[in-house]
């Protein structure tokens, strides 16, 4: 188990309760409904990347690969990206972060496309029944 994706999945997974609820109750009255719909999607996929770090975590134990660590990475990477681009545009207005958000969303699929890698470049050993 990578004790460190674990953590930061746990504090991913507050952030990302905090923020959904911040975009339920607190955005209403500081934004249009059309920002609090981006904002969501970025909440949205910060979960989803949440539970592949939970993921990544146990699974490192496994599939002994650095296929496997570099999806942790490039999972934070993205949520840091994709999702926080995402929330900077909503709450600020920052067009700047545009270009920023399919960063994020290339590195989520790198990180998916690495763990696939290493599950396929993973010896099995079969047990005789």
């Amino acid at each position: 188990m990578h004790k460190g994706f674990l953590l930061m999945a746990a504090l991913s997974g507050f952030m990302a309760v905090a923020l959904g609820a911040f975009a339920a109750h607190g955005l209403k009255q500081v934004t249009s409904a059309e920002m609090i719909t981006i904002f969501n999607l970025g909440v949205e996929y910060q979960f989803y990347h949440t539970f592949a770090l939970i993921a990544v975590a146990f699974g490192g134990h496994w599939l002994k690969s650095r296929l496997i660590t570099w999806a942790g990475y490039l999972f934070m990477l993205g949520i840091v990206l994709f999702s926080g681009s995402l929330y900077l545009y909503a709450l600020l207005g920052a067009k700047w972060t545009g270009p920023v958000t399919p960063m994020g969303g290339f590195c989520f699929l790198l990180g998916w496309l690495f763990i696939a890698v290493a599950v396929w470049r993973d010896r099995v050993i079969e047990l005789d029944d």
